[in-house]
């Protein structure tokens, strides 16, 4: 990071100056290109410069979790000197530590906080703080039993949000958090990496697959205590399959064993989408479509450039792009996969969760949080 703002300044003071002598000496007239004096130029050049200062042109974005590997892949993105188009109109600016009694939160958030700090990412010690600073918030928390807890200020505040997977710790979180992002008539969108992964993407208009008829989706699938099975790992692969196949599921069957679960959705029109997790044995992700033409498989997976580029497109248009009932659906699936595997592996429909945890999201945004408005 610069030390100063006049540092900085004094460097694109001495660069101009140099820029105006070979001006000078390669044209005697004191013209530019563009039919600008030396003296217009470097009045453009300047007011550019004070814009680099101060961050002008680019929207302030402030993190609220630091207890995940993304948060500095992510800051990286969104503040690399070479980033281009929609990712250079973000600039990382703050992060609020938070943490919890999880142990991929509790272990690592002290190191990722260092790393932030490193970065030149300004520290403050609440969601307040950080909302005073910030434009937009990206809200990473690796626990999503907290999620809707912390987002709600950030709908106060009136600020757009990314809120990394889970969205929610329960399917009952997930409905209030949608139900109050329409109440604040705030924007927000949630989905995993896998969602626009190029590998998964180029499935979509393959021209060997044609219309998809069903698709399979596989990879790791580690627990989190206290969520549903699929939310914390498995919420990847499941991505995946959503994105391949749509929202229009009716009915999900789950097998366990110690080590897989295999995840089966009956969606309307008849087709199938599966999902396999993997425990203790080879778990890198993968993907299969049955296509009306042709059966493919998907490449690697990507990084995180293409979903931070759509977190940036958002962030400028405020429109999500994905919508909030296809992510409740999907969160929807997982849950009927838990509901499914204590019933012995029977069906479960997706209607029947829901209706269930849209009572139970009522009864929590009614009696724990009265100070919600209502439209």
């Amino acid at each position: 990071m610069f030390h100063s703002a006049k540092w900085l300044r004094a460097v694109v003071g001495l660069w101009l100056s140099g820029a105006a002598v070979l001006l000078v000496m390669g044209d005697p007239t004191g013209v530019v290109g563009g039919g600008r004096s030396i003296a217009q130029e470097s009045a453009a050049q300047e007011s550019a410069a004070e814009d680099l200062v101060s961050g002008e042109g680019q929207l302030r974005v402030g993190i609220i979790g630091l207890d995940t590997s993304h948060v500095p892949a992510f800051t990286k993105l969104f503040n690399a000197p070479e980033a281009t188009g929609d990712l250079a109109k973000m600039r990382v600016v703050a992060g609020y530590p938070g943490g919890t009694d999880f142990p991929p939160s509790r272990d690592r958030v002290a190191g990722f906080t260092q790393q932030m700090r490193d970065m030149g990412v300004e520290i403050v010690d609440s969601i307040e703080d950080l909302l005073e600073r910030v434009d937009v918030v990206l809200l990473e928390s690796v626990d999503g039993r907290v999620h809707l807890e912390q987002v709600l200020p950030v709908f106060q505040a009136g600020k757009p949000v990314f809120i990394d997977k889970p969205l929610a710790g329960s399917l009952a979180d997930a409905i209030a958090i949608v139900e109050l992002s329409r109440r604040y008539e705030v924007p927000f969108f949630s989905c995993s990496s896998y969602r626009f992964t190029p590998a998964v993407v180029e499935l979509l208009d393959h021209p060997q697959v044609g219309a998809i008829q069903g698709a399979a989706t596989w990879g790791p699938c580690t627990y989190q205590e206290g969520t549903p099975d699929l939310y914390f790992y498995g919420v990847h692969g499941v991505e995946a399959l959503y994105t391949l196949m749509g929202p229009g599921c009716q009915t999900v069957t789950r097998v366990k064993t110690p080590d897989a679960d295999l995840v089966t959705g009956h969606w309307e029109g008849g087709r199938i989408g599966t999902y396999r997790g993997i425990r203790n044995h080879a778990s890198t992700f993968g993907a299969l479509v049955f296509g009306a033409q042709g059966i493919v498989q998907s490449g690697r997976a990507g990084g995180y450039e293409p979903l931070c580029a759509e977190i940036a497109k958002f962030f400028q248009s405020r429109v999500p792009p994905v919508s909030a009932d296809e992510t409740l659906e999907m969160f929807a699936f997982m849950a009927a996969a838990d509901e499914s595997e204590r019933r012995g592996g029977a069906p479960v429909a997706l209607a029947e969760v829901l209706e269930l945890a849209r009572k139970q999201a009522t009864e929590r945004i009614a009696e724990r949080l009265p100070e919600v408005p209502r439209p």
